[in-house]
């Protein structure tokens, strides 16, 4: 178990609702990998991220797929892509990671609580 936190340090954390617009392979990575672009709407916009998903997700069946987010990280260089965002999943039985979304369409940029 982690360490206890309080309501407020939840509360530093920002998770939102996207929706992928584009999915790309990315060759380049140390492990497979793919090139995420995800919409957030208002303010937020389209985000890039790169996620190690490939043994449930290809590229073309990830676009319209809505994800959860940390958007309030501060941007990550991996390898040439730039990482705006944590797209979250959480790891099967074989520790392949299945992306976290809600089970019905919600507005994008909706933040978790």
């Amino acid at each position: 178990m982690s360490d206890e936190i309080t309501f407020d340090d939840f509360l530093k954390v920002d998770i939102r609702v996207g929706e992928v617009v584009r999915a790309e392979p990315f060759p380049e990575a140390r492990k497979p990998a793919i090139k995420l672009w995800v919409d957030f709407g208002g303010e937020l916009g389209v985000r890039k991220s790169s996620a190690q998903i490939t043994a449930h997700y290809d590229p073309s069946g990830l676009v319209g797929k809505q994800v959860m987010a940390v958007v309030n990280f501060p941007p990550r260089q991996i390898g040439p892509v730039m990482s705006e965002i944590l797209v979250l999943g959480l790891p099967d039985e074989n520790g392949e990671i299945v992306l976290i979304g809600p089970d019905q369409n919600v507005p994008k940029g909706g933040r978790m609580h």
